[in-house]
């Protein structure tokens, strides 16, 4: 389904589809900007709760990796010595933007929920849409 306006031209779409190989849906889907307000009304999943209640809304951010995983410790271990690089280093980075994670924190009980929301070029929070 062609979504444009009329006053657009859309016969460029496909051509920019086709040279990042992918469909003319799916650029679209990739919107500029997002504000999302710093406090919004929804369901809170807690024993506590189970309805609908006011939440605080952060960015989610990883926290620091740990030198004691698993995996970075079978890592470490394959890395040392001689030999070079052991593991394939991934250089092909065709994404230009990240999904982004909401951290959901319930006023009334403190549970935290996290939300996903769909990729976007910028990120605002607490701010009104234009």
């Amino acid at each position: 389904p062609n979504t444009c306006s009329p006053s657009r031209i859309c016969f460029a779409q496909p051509l920019v589809a086709a040279l990042f190989q992918c469909s003319a849906e799916t650029l679209q889907t990739v919107s500029k900007m997002v504000a999302v307000p710093k406090t919004r009304n929804t369901f809170c999943p807690s024993r506590k709760c189970r309805k609908h209640t006011a939440h605080k809304v952060t960015q989610y951010k990883a926290g620091k990796a740990s030198l004691y995983a698993q995996g970075k410790r079978r890592y470490d271990e394959k890395q040392s010595g001689f030999g070079g690089q052991t593991k394939p280093v991934f250089h092909k980075n065709a994404k230009t933007t990240k999904k982004i994670t909401l951290r959901l924190e319930c006023k009334e009980c403190s549970y935290r929920s996290q939300l996903c929301l769909k990729r976007c070029k910028k990120f605002e929070l607490g701010r009104k849409k234009v």
